[in-house]
């Protein structure tokens, strides 16, 4: 096959590859020389241009060796892919519209167009990561096979957002995420050295003590974040990698250092790779071989970077200068062609000049149509423990009562606390647990243990304070218990925020809305209105018996008066009352419950099942 005019898919510095075309026939024959893995078999791949034209890229003989090929080949082909949201009484939306396409090993693809055109729907359709509410459609082909890319292929998915954990250092998160990854078979020596060696890979081994940084604390650049969110998907050794928006956010020099890195390892180690991208600068474009620009869901262009600068500035010459980056005011004239007022433009036209050819078309004719562990290691839970002395108070079962309340329902608020930095962890945990590392009852079990140490500290310490400053029973037993059940309903809390964590991800209305769960359980405890004096529907039936409040607080209440004889002083004189008269009558506590621990016991367990239910249930949905 002779070697084409066309010039080269991208300038130095990226990996570059011959192009070659035909315009005899309908399709496009893409073979790939010196690849022992791949079919021996021609692919046919359709067309997405003009009928008249269709552009092929094939590396020509020698070309091969330029490509260091450490992994299998991923040959990523997609036709007449379509993407329908349902949105239920309003009816479906159409997000991508018979998009074609493919990616091919050592090289990286470029998804452009404007903001909502639909390039992260269609990198979620190519890695089978659609939401549930989506429903695709079409043909997605890995090396001429149908499969799933998340199931059949070793792909890995960038998101957009750095999902990270700030307390972390970036060696500490590479590490940790290798041990999660890599076989068993590897030693954990050789894991970790694997590792070190991704980290210099992706220029971040000067920064391998230092943390990740974020909301708690600061760390590394914003750049450095992402190669390192980057590096530990490229653990594994992907042969499919999907970016999207790698370089949001960043300045051009960082943009740059991420995305070169991506090329050399891509051309490397022959990883084919999807990135989402927009407006990229003047050195970060050369890097891509192959662009795919979309508008409203709709492929306006697919084929070599170097060709879509002579297509979008001939016929555009008049609307900016050739010395501008056409992939800036590409997305620009995309805008243009898309506007509703592009209608009353062309009546005007028409009627001014006489025009026999419609505008919209002549524009048309160049630019065709057509995502014992959380993630990977426990981080020490981070609590705020505030030493609150209580005043002495007088020694009475009204006092002892109050509390007894006011504590269970401090130390509770409290934990409310943790939410933001439990909504950071519910990211990686998704993340991690589509990529398969592990699952909900794992993520469950590591949350449990890890916090338990700690929560057992901010028990302690405050009621070791509490108890005693107030005057309380001084017997060791009544001590332990009323640490235990602090323990106890602080942990049940926990497990609240990670109902509410999964349910609302904003981690601000999430806190508003655990906290509102909490006062509600609160008042109906039996404390604020007696248990008999509660309305029967909702307050009382079911709230209060759901309520863990109550069995905290009933729970602090037996042990402590239980045994005590208290003087009524209202009385003359005095007549000694028992504390389970008090219990019974003035307290209203349910007397015939002997374990209120144990019941609260199980509202912690029970809350924590509810989640790993929950969150056991999402990959089958997606």
């Amino acid at each position: 096959m002779a070697e084409s005019p066309l010039p080269r898919w991208a300038p130095t510095p990226s990996p570059t590859r011959p192009l070659q075309s035909t315009t005899s026939s309908s399709t496009a024959m893409v073979s790939w020389r010196g690849r022992s893995a791949w079919p021996s078999s021609p692919i046919f791949f359709p067309r997405c241009l003009s009928n008249s034209e269709q552009w092929e890229a094939s590396p020509a003989d020698g070309e091969v060796d330029n490509v260091e090929l450490g992994v299998a080949g991923v040959f990523l082909k997609w036709q007449d892919l379509s993407v329908t949201v349902i949105n239920g009484r309003k009816g479906h939306a159409v997000v991508l519209d018979g998009l074609s396409g493919y990616a091919r090993p050592g090289e990286v693809l470029a998804l452009m167009g404007p903001s909502g055109c639909g390039k992260t729907t269609l990198l979620d359709a190519l890695a089978g990561r659609l939401r549930p509410n989506m429903k695709g459609r079409g043909d997605i082909l890995i090396n001429g096979c149908r499969q799933k890319v998340a199931s059949g292929t070793s792909s890995a998915y960038v998101t957009q957002e750095n999902m990270l954990m700030a307390t972390l250092t970036v060696a500490e998160a590479v590490h940790y995420s290798a041990q999660l990854q890599l076989p068993d078979s590897l030693t954990p020596a050789e894991k970790r050295s694997w590792a070190d060696d991704v980290i210099r890979q992706m220029r971040l081994a000067t920064v391998a003590g230092t943390r990740m940084g974020g909301r708690v604390c600061k760390g590394i650049s914003g750049g450095q974040r992402k190669r390192a969110s980057i590096c530990i998907e490229l653990l594994a050794s992907p042969a499919l990698i999907f970016l999207d928006e790698p370089t949001s956010g960043l300045d051009s020099v960082a943009s740059y250092h991420v995305m070169s890195r991506i090329a050399a390892i891509a051309r490397r180690n022959g990883t084919t790779v999807v990135a989402a991208i927009h407006q990229p600068s003047t050195e970060v474009f050369e890097l891509f071989h192959g662009l795919c620009l979309l508008a409203n869901g709709r492929a306006v262009y697919f084929g070599p970077t170097s060709k879509a600068i002579e297509r979008f500035s001939e016929p555009l010459y008049f609307l900016c200068a050739r010395t501008e980056l056409p992939w800036g005011w590409s997305t620009l004239v995309l805008l243009f062609i898309s506007h509703p007022m592009l209608t009353n433009f062309q009546t005007i036209c028409d009627s001014l000049f006489g025009c026999s050819k419609n505008f919209l078309d002549t524009l048309a004719t160049h630019s065709y149509w057509q995502f014992f562990d959380a993630n990977g290691f426990p981080c020490p839970l981070r609590r705020n423990p505030s030493d609150h002395f209580l005043r002495m108070i007088n020694i009475d079962f009204e006092a002892r009562a109050s509390m007894f309340m006011f504590t269970s329902t401090f130390m509770t608020m409290m934990a409310i606390g943790a939410f933001p930095s439990f909504v950071e962890d519910m990211k990686i945990f998704e993340k991690e647990q589509r990529s398969g590392h592990y699952g909900a009852i794992e993520f469950v079990i590591a949350n449990t243990l890890s916090s338990t140490i700690y929560l057992g500290l901010i028990s302690v310490l405050p009621a070791a304070i509490a108890y005693y400053l107030t005057g309380l029973r001084r017997e060791i037993e009544h001590f332990f218990f009323f640490v235990v059940t602090l323990w106890t309903c602080t942990m049940l809390v926990e497990g609240l925020v990670m109902i509410v964590a999964a349910i609302v991800p904003d981690f601000l209305l999430g806190i508003i809305t655990g906290s509102g769960v909490q006062g509600l359980l609160m008042l109906n405890a039996g404390f604020f209105r007696l248990p008999n004096d509660l309305p029967k529907p909702i307050w009382k039936y079911p709230t209060y018996y759901i309520s863990y409040q109550k069995y905290t607080t009933q729970g602090l209440y037996k042990i402590e008066f239980l045994g005590l004889v208290f003087q009524d002083l209202g009385v003359a004189g005095g007549i000694d009352i028992s504390g389970k008269y008090i219990l019974k009558y003035n307290l209203q506590v349910e007397l015939e419950d002997n374990h209120p621990l144990r019941t609260s016991l199980f509202n912690m367990a029970n809350a924590r099942e509810e989640f790993e239910e929950a969150q056991a249930d999402e990959p089958a949905e997606q």
